[in-house]
């Protein structure tokens, strides 16, 4: 299959490098908001990218899907014309910088019928595929407590912060997703704390740069959600599931970035993940493999704009919450959507 890119930043040139590794996808047609960028991936995969004017040339290339990797507030813009187009899409996270413009989308995605998958790869990962896997076939029993943690090493640049839409909307929410996933719940309610003790650029943007977050879920369990830009150590994303007849985890393997202090203990063995492209390269593979099959027509969106959606509430909530010094339930955010 032929398949268009729309934004080769960081993650989009990632995402052009995996796309021509794999074998369902023939070539790749390609467009940045800086030409430049396009025609250097075009020269790093000769024969397999071509490079296109802009978003428009990429559309109207013959493509049989398009994938979004454009800046956030490009997002809305560029899934709705490839729905017009009539073309599946791959759109990373989030739908929309505000929620009423992912309701918005989400209102256009589902009055098309054209299959949209967002971008959550946690959801690929083999350790939170199982966990969900332990969840649903009930060997954990009653699940009562999940703790879910992402750490990143270094705080993104000054002009990323400023756009971001705080920690919660940027980085929590893939938290937030895994919570969903995993358990098969919903959050109903939430409240959450967090602190600028690092670089200015953070409150200068009314954003912290370590949160914490007590969510708690439809069947009354909770889930614990932390989050800091200040890691030193490495990328460290984890995810512990407590039920009443046995407990799991994901991320306990020998490149957690974290030391024991127990006598004998050798544990963790390996370097620190440094990065969260070395933490999740697989499930980024898994995840536009499995958009492949979207497009196919093979299977349906393993992760819909209504996931999107849900998960963007509850960063809503969060916001809020923060802001507030309060508990504060998801539907009270739903009725009233945040304006950043």
């Amino acid at each position: 299959m032929r398949l268009g890119l729309i934004g080769l930043g960081r993650i989009g040139a990632f995402h052009a490098a995996t796309l021509t590794g794999l074998e369902a996808v023939d070539s790749l047609v390609v467009a940045d908001a800086v030409p430049a960028a396009a025609q250097a991936v075009a020269q790093r995969h000769p024969g397999r990218v071509v490079a296109a004017a802009d978003a428009r040339e990429v559309l109207s290339a013959g493509v049989d899907g398009v994938v979004v990797a454009a800046a956030t507030d490009a997002h809305p813009a560029l899934l709705l014309a490839a729905l017009d187009a009539g073309l599946p899409v791959f759109c990373e996270k989030p739908v929309a910088r505000e929620a009423a413009d992912a309701v918005e989308v989400l209102r256009r995605v589902e009055a098309s019928g054209v299959p949209v998958q967002i971008g959550y790869n946690r959801r690929f990962d083999v350790a939170v595929a199982a966990a969900r896997e332990a969840v649903t076939a009930g060997t954990l029993g009653r699940v009562h407590t999940v703790r879910s943690t992402t750490m990143d090493p270094a705080p993104p640049p000054a002009a990323y912060v400023a756009t971001s839409g705080g920690i919660f909307r940027d980085c929590s929410v893939h938290d937030f997703d895994a919570v969903r996933f995993v358990t098969g719940r919903e959050v109903v309610e939430v409240y959450a704390t967090g602190s600028a003790n690092g670089d200015p650029v953070f409150a200068a943007n009314g954003d912290v740069d370590t949160s914490a977050a007590v969510l708690t879920l439809d069947d009354g369990a909770l889930a614990l959600v932390s989050n800091t830009r200040y890691n030193a150590r490495g990328y460290d994303v984890r995810l512990e599931l407590h039920g009443t007849a046995d407990s799991v985890a994901v991320g306990l393997e020998d490149h957690l970035p974290l030391r024991s202090l127990e006598p004998g203990t050798a544990f963790p063995a390996g370097p620190p993940h440094a990065f969260f492209m070395d933490r999740f390269a697989d499930a980024y593979r898994a995840e536009l493999r499995a958009f492949t099959e979207v497009v196919a027509g093979t299977r349906p969106s393993p992760c819909t704009v209504a996931d999107a959606v849900e998960a963007g509430w509850i960063a809503e909530a969060c916001t809020l919450s923060l802001r507030e010094h309060r508990p504060v339930r998801v539907a009270e955010v739903r009725s009233s959507p945040l304006v950043a």
